[in-house]
């Protein structure tokens, strides 16, 4: 877990006080980035955001994203974003339209005043429309640029202190205390953060509309598709070295392509599932070895999310059948298996490990599902709707907590 002492380190980096351009130009894919900045980035430390604004009035949800430490959750929108506390559940923060236009991802530093802003959706504002913030320097909000909003800055024309744009449509973002790591659709690049920010590596994909990419939270390891069908590619930031080529991991996890993945929070497992659907994978990433296989059913299936629990005991994720599955990854004898396991001439589907537990949400509806305290899981769907079950090893499972977000009044506290 992060704590105000590894928020502290940041303080000594230099600040941002001056406008600074890097460009690169790649012969491989023919794309460039440049990096601009528009104020200093204030002091990154944990906060309560206050909400400002009036609840949406229609859904126009684009995505839903959890926060590192799964505490808070994300709402992309036509409108604008918005942020929310899990445990209680509360928006914590709103900004309009008028502020940031239509957004198609946000991603939260944990709790601090920074986030991480791509525009997207029907209506991304764009540059001749952002004049007013940052006195006029034109801070972008589009699909091909990054953009960094410091919360904590009281004048509203520096609260967008940063961007960086590039020549391809940006599909997702990862944020780490000392890292920033942008995907493009077959690219992943990873920059130093936040603090006189510039390049580090840069790595190749297969092609990746969905944007996977996944960095442990306490751990320093990065996953995202990797050259073959259905692969992982693995990387250490702490060894990484810019500019130095190395055989990169790769770690094989099925025949089709890659829908989801997951690392648990130290990094030192991998949950992966293709586009069939039908199974769920973990890897030892230090042996690269399948430690479990887990079946979510025997129909083809679109999996929207999988998460490790924080002590990565369990697994649970999410379809487009709306039934949240929770597997048991350290003592795989809670899980269910077939009746007819002992048959062994009926090959490896009755072999198959099932959860020990799972709930339903509303069919074909995307929602994405965390671990909470105390054996609960979280599902946050595009419905507006907000499900907390609480589990037994025993394979019950309860609701506690149901709600509609997009209908809760502010936070006043």
């Amino acid at each position: 877990m992060v704590t105000n002492d590894n928020i502290a380190k940041n303080k000594s980096n230099p600040a941002l006080t001056k406008e600074h351009y890097l460009f690169l130009n790649e012969t491989l894919a023919e794309s460039y980035y440049k990096i601009k900045i528009y104020s200093e980035v204030n002091n990154l430390k944990y906060q309560n955001l206050k909400v400002h604004g009036s609840v949406m009035s229609s859904n126009g949800i684009i995505s839903l994203h959890f926060n590192q430490d799964h505490g808070c959750f994300t709402v992309s929108t036509e409108s604008g974003l918005r942020i929310y506390n899990v445990e209680p559940l509360t928006q914590k923060l709103y900004l309009s339209h008028e502020q940031v236009g239509s957004v198609a991802h946000v991603e939260m530093l944990y709790r601090t005043n920074l986030l991480a802003i791509i525009g997207g959706g029907s209506l991304p504002r764009f540059d001749e429309k952002a004049a007013v913030i940052g006195g006029g320097s034109l801070p972008r909000f589009d699909e091909k640029a990054v953009l960094i909003w410091d919360e904590s800055q009281k004048d509203v024309q520096k609260k967008a202190v940063m961007d960086i744009t590039f020549s391809q449509p940006v599909v997702n973002v990862r944020m780490k205390t000392d890292r920033l790591i942008v995907v493009l659709r077959n690219q992943v690049h990873v920059f130093t953060f936040p603090n006189n920010p510039h390049k580090l590596d840069s790595f190749d994909t297969r092609d990746n509309p969905k944007g996977l990419c996944e960095v442990s939270s306490l751990g320093q390891t990065l996953a995202f598709p990797g050259p073959k069908c259905g692969s992982v590619q693995i990387v250490n930031l702490d060894t990484a070295q810019p500019g130095q080529s190395t055989a990169p991991v790769i770690i094989s996890t099925h025949q089709t392509e890659l829908a989801c993945l997951a690392l648990n929070q130290r990094g030192t497992l991998l949950a992966t599932a293709s586009k069939k659907g039908t199974l769920i994978r973990v890897f030892d990433i230090n042996t690269k070895k399948k430690i479990a296989e887990f079946r979510r059913g025997a129909d083809p299936a679109v999996v929207y999310c999988i998460n490790f629990s924080h002590d990565s005991e369990f697994l649970c994720a999410s379809s487009d059948k709306g039934t949240v599955h929770i597997f048991a990854v350290q003592d795989m004898e809670l899980n269910r298996r077939s009746t007819f396991k002992t048959m062994g001439f009926l090959g490896t589907y009755v072999e198959s490990q099932w959860g020990l537990a799972n709930f339903t949400v509303a069919a074909e509806c995307a929602c994405i599902c965390a671990f909470g305290p105390s054996h609960s899981v979280i599902a946050i769907c595009v419905d507006g709707t907000f499900h907390k079950y609480v589990f037994t090893t025993g394979g019950n499972c309860n609701r506690e907590a149901y709600d509609n977000f997009l209908e809760m009044g502010d936070d006043l506290e």
